[in-house]
């Protein structure tokens, strides 16, 4: 069989890995659409093949000022960096502007490395001081990028804001996540835990021909699979933390 290359296709390589057709699977299709959604969410939040880095730029309007926030595309999932503003301290008569200039010229001398290394680190210390950085806060469920500033004086309408963040991946854009050997995995042991939970209910029975049921089995075979998964995942594919803020 080819490998899986849309949702259908993974569904049903997962019920031919359980046995399908030979044995009945005894798992709702309702069932199998819920796991496979779990699964593609776990593969989202912890697995780097998942997500993208992405570079976005938005366009201000008045109702960006006037709310104080931009709205980021849906599947965004963090976001590390908002791009400082340029504030105007190029403008020979503005404080920060004289201070930065006088501080330059006094520190002039032979124009070593040394010396133009130190002039840099220094003047980047006075432009974190005279144009720190903006306190930003992205929330996932509305979508809502925050910008700590007094968004009237320091941006325009018409302007550009530039964000970094993290952008899930979609599997019918990108139809090779279907075939990922740990996703596949892990919809089948979440489906097989889910047949097993199915059959738990009618554990002890005895059916025509000696055959017993046996789903607490089945449960608890799928349960340390599916944990042996999720700690690989985590273990060497997860993103390091501090790649997700905001």
């Amino acid at each position: 069989m080819a490998s899986p290359a849309s949702r259908q296709d993974l569904k049903d390589y997962v019920l031919r890995r359980l046995g399908h057709p030979v044995i009945d699977i005894n798992v709702e299709d309702s069932q199998v659409e819920d796991r496979l959604d779990d699964a593609l969410q776990f593969f989202a939040e912890y697995h780097f093949d998942g997500v993208e880095r992405v570079y976005n730029k938005h366009l201000i309007t008045d109702t960006d000022i006037s709310n104080g926030y931009i709205t980021v595309p849906d599947g965004v999932m963090s976001v590390i960096q908002v791009y400082r503003f340029d504030e105007g301290t190029t403008n020979m008569f503005d404080v920060r502007y004289q201070m930065a200039l006088n501080d330059f010229f006094d520190m002039s001398g032979s124009g070593s490395v040394q010396e133009y290394a130190q002039t840099r680190s220094y003047i980047n210390m006075l432009n974190d001081m005279l144009n720190p950085e903006r306190m930003t806060r992205f929330h996932r469920v509305t979508n809502r990028l925050y910008i700590d500033m007094k968004w009237s004086e320091i941006v325009n309408a018409g302007e550009y804001i530039v964000y970094e963040g993290w952008k899930i991946l979609d599997p019918n854009t990108y139809p090779e996540i279907y075939d990922d050997r740990l996703l596949k995995e892990y919809v089948t042991a979440l489906v097989k835990r889910q047949w097993g939970q199915n059959l738990s209910k009618f554990d002890g029975i005895q059916l025509p021909g000696g055959v017993t049921f046996n789903g607490g089995e089945i449960y608890s075979q799928a349960d340390e699979e599916v944990k042996k998964i999720e700690e690989e995942v985590e273990l060497k594919y997860e993103l390091p933390t501090d790649f997700f803020t905001g």
